[in-house]
């Protein structure tokens, strides 16, 4: 078997022909649709970032013991068995979280990896005295505080040696992905995964990718909205959606070459594609940019996913209804090459779903750690929220105390207990830290906004912009979350947080 696995960030199923679009032209993404088993019903678990890596890895929600962070020692990585199984892992990635603190044990799983350098405030390129005034003319202030903020200031640095299309990170990621087919695609036993960054913000795209979506060049740079309510005017509006679209236009393109090699060389009867994302972005719909702080609307939550496999090859273009989430990556990886997922696991395969839709779950849970506990069965989504969404009462139970980019704080780290071992931890007994707002996490910088629990009808209203009151609805959502949180082994805060009495795990 040979496998690979085309990851984007943020790449929203909205933008997608394969899923109704018709705002971007997506030829290549619509064309493997047509070749795939089409997940129609696929959400994510824990966001952001690195969370939602953790669970590709593990196959088992994040959010219910902690935020963003690496791998734990006790953690099975899917991508580990797999090498020690015999199966060579590749890893091609511009995803640069994974050399920062949170993300560090991540890439270190694989037999191999490429990083390209250059997306986002990567610290690549060094510059002492850069042009400041240039730069403030160059930049919207609405979306560039110049020289203010630490993160923009350092990719306004990196964008001065991103020139030409060759140099973009995304391109050189699918550059690394056919270096390793031509080198490799006539050996058996391996699985490459290509990863880019794209279409994450900031939306910047090769400029005939940019004239193609409309982007208005003659204006400021606006391609980096704040994680905040729509303030901007329509004009600006439609240059940061304009720029998400050349962007999503060339992750298209790119992924259209892989799909050409794979024709060239006739891959698709020994070689599996697998593509999704980790989580989507909110684009002005409800008034707002972003993700994470704002309400799990599903253009954040509702995410795209295509699998084709040489044996489900009769099934290509069906569509599956199944409730299916990030959790299921990592037994589907694994039993691509015939092995079965660890027992702590509580992702499914889906393998079997290529062939026709079956039940995997009553519901399931998407969030973030400290934030709303939200629940779909995929008819109804529910966002519930706690009484109190300060940091009293939560705790974070980890051996790698790091948030995003830096270690916990000794001012957090003075509050750690030992905590009980959970059902994953191979016995383990982890730190138990108090998950203070001081303690920086990302998911809490700025604070939650319109934090009110509400239920939607995806039937009837699949924008999400009329909540109902059904509470025989909300009360069997619930339930059904509480004894997916047990099964989880959530600790017993986190059911006191929401209100939830601790069910008993289905088996």
């Amino acid at each position: 078997m040979k496998l690979i696995f085309v990851l984007f960030d943020s790449l929203v199923r909205n933008a997608l022909g394969a899923y109704g679009s018709r705002w971007v032209p997506t030829p290549n993404f619509d064309r493997f649709a047509r070749r795939a088993v089409v997940f129609d019903n696929h959400w994510a678990g824990s966001l952001p970032c690195m969370p939602a890596r953790r669970e590709m890895h593990t196959g088992r929600y994040n959010f219910l013991h902690r935020g963003w962070g690496p791998l734990e020692p006790f953690d099975r990585s899917c991508f580990a068995r797999l090498g020690a199984a015999g199966v060579y892992t590749h890893l091609v990635s511009d995803h640069f979280h994974y050399f920062e603190d949170g993300g560090a044990t991540y890439h270190q799983r694989y037999d191999s990896w490429d990083f390209i350098r250059g997306q986002e405030n990567d610290k690549w390129k060094a510059m002492v005295q850069p042009p400041i005034e240039r730069f403030r003319k160059m930049y919207d202030p609405r979306n560039y505080t110049i020289p203010g903020d630490r993160k923009r200031m350092m990719h306004c640095i990196t964008r001065e040696f991103i020139k030409d299309e060759e140099d973009f990170p995304c391109v050189k990621c699918f550059r690394g992905g056919l270096e390793f087919l031509d080198r490799n695609r006539h050996a058996d036993q391996w699985l490459l995964q290509i990863e880019c960054f794209d279409p994450h913000e900031p939306f910047f795209a090769p400029r005939r990718f940019r004239d193609a979506a409309g982007v208005d060049d003659s204006h400021p740079i606006l391609d980096w909205p704040r994680y905040d309510a729509v303030v901007e005017d329509a004009l600006a509006c439609e240059q940061m959606r304009a720029n998400f679209g050349a962007l999503v236009r060339m992750c298209d393109h790119y992924f259209g070459e892989l799909l050409d090699y794979m024709d060239r060389h006739a891959m698709w009867d020994d070689t599996a594609l697998v593509l999704s994302t980790d989580h989507g972005f909110l684009l002005s719909e409800h008034d707002w940019w972003g993700k994470c702080r704002m309400p799990f609307y599903n253009e954040v939550a509702h995410i795209p996913l295509m699998i084709h496999t040489p044996a489900s090859r009769a099934y290509a273009g069906r569509r599956c209804a199944s409730l299916t989430q990030t959790i299921d990556l990592a037994p589907t990886l694994l039993g691509c090459f015939g092995l079965e997922p660890e027992a702590q696991t509580t992702g499914c395969s889906l393998l079997p779903l290529l062939a026709e839709d079956r039940a995997l779950r009553e519901v399931a849970l998407y969030g973030i750690f400290g934030g709303s506990l939200n629940v779909t069965d995929g008819r109804y989504t529910f966002f519930h929220y706690p009484a109190e969404l300060s940091g009293e009462g939560l705790y974070e139970y980890t051996l790698m105390p790091t948030h995003m980019n830096r270690m916990f704080p000794v001012s957090q780290l003075l509050g750690a207990t030992l905590g009980r071992a959970f059902d994953f931890t191979q016995g383990v007994r982890p730190l138990r830290i108090p998950a203070l707002r001081e303690g920086e996490r990302p998911e809490l910088n700025g604070g939650f906004l319109d934090a009110r629990s509400m239920l939607f009808d995806l039937d009837a209203d699949y924008a999400q912009n009329h909540p109902i009151e059904r509470p025989d609805v909300v009360a069997r959502l619930l339930a059904a979350a509480g004894v997916a949180m047990a099964r989880h082994d959530a600790p017993q805060e986190i059911f006191e947080r929401y209100r939830l009495p601790r069910a008993a795990a289905a088996a």
